[in-house]
């Protein structure tokens, strides 16, 4: 077992353990409501908010490619001059397509 899963595991009993020693009623004010519920329920749901935004947070970028979201067969190979978009796919110079292209 990797470290990483022996560390979640380990966090994951001593959580119910704490959970599950925190069983009383209690009050809670959210604004203009009084909430009864015991601590139970309200550990429980601070444990799987903080579960979701550490996922949120930790989780990879997403990696985008080149500066426009899509490509238009109608756009020039050099460039437009409006928006300095450049079609990336196609930066070979003349010399390296005639070393390319000869048999």
């Amino acid at each position: 077992m990797r470290l990483k899963t022996i560390f979640l595991i380990v966090v994951t009993i001593l959580l119910t353990v704490v959970i599950m020693q925190n069983a009383d009623q209690v009050y809670f004010e959210v604004l203009f409501f009084t909430i009864r519920t015991s601590k139970l329920m309200m550990m429980l749901w601070v444990a799987i908010a903080a579960f979701v935004i550490g996922y949120l947070v930790g989780r990879p970028n997403i990696k985008k490619f080149g500066d426009q979201q899509g490509y238009d067969a109608d756009d020039k190979n050099n460039g437009d001059a409006d928006t300095g978009y450049r079609d990336r796919r196609n930066t070979l110079s003349d010399e390296d397509r005639d070393y390319i292209s000869e048999d």
